[in-house]
């Protein structure tokens, strides 16, 4: 809700709205531990506290049953525990930081990041959208994150005219789809917020 009552909000003000859907491709299970523990650190937990976190993150083996056959356990170096409580915690203190990456946008974030523009000028829109990109893959980059470039698009609402084909996004050379609808965490937003 808090989404589309954002984008209401500039349409009332006569703005192009642009919602760009970044994927990250497999987010819990790419946390660089050395990486998070650096981002707990800095976030205050220290002593004690964080050597709590380094020995959880620490030592992890999982393997792989198919059948009736078992693999041998492997040690986990990246990710967060999946079904646990401080799984999506840690994930969410891993990806804070990322909010300021750009200047220029709004971010919503999670294991899909929402990122949202806003300018009466379509031309600007897009060229601050490509400066916006490029700024977030940097960042991901630096935190070892990927993007599934096949499920990141975005959308385009608050214009009657559809936007011309003139118009493109990219990310590391790929052109990013203008979908309509984009699913966002389980919900399907189309450009008339339908």
């Amino acid at each position: 809700m808090e989404v589309v009552d954002k984008i209401y909000q500039y349409c009332d003000n006569r703005e192009v709205t642009m919602g760009i859907y970044l994927d990250l491709q497999k987010a819990f299970d790419t946390v660089n531990h050395p990486i998070l523990i650096e981002k707990l650190a800095t976030y205050g937990i220290r002593e004690i506290v964080l050597k709590w976190f380094i020995s959880y993150l620490s030592n992890r083996k999982q393997y792989t049953v198919l059948s009736n056959c078992k693999s041998k356990p492997e040690s986990v170096s990246y990710g967060v525990p999946h079904g646990s409580v401080l799984g999506p915690l840690l994930f969410v203190i891993y990806m804070n930081d990322i909010q300021y990456a750009v200047s220029n946008a709004e971010l919503k974030l999670f294991a899909m990041i929402l990122t949202f523009l806003h300018n009466s000028d379509p031309n600007k829109l897009f060229a601050e959208a490509n400066v916006s990109i490029t700024q977030l893959s940097e960042r991901f980059a630096a935190n070892r994150l990927s993007l599934n470039l096949n499920k990141t698009c975005y959308s385009v609402f608050g214009t009657k005219q559809r936007i011309t084909t003139q118009f493109k996004l990219y990310i590391s050379g790929k052109e990013i789809q203008n979908t309509e609808p984009c699913k966002y965490l389980g919900i399907f937003i189309d450009c008339d917020l339908k």
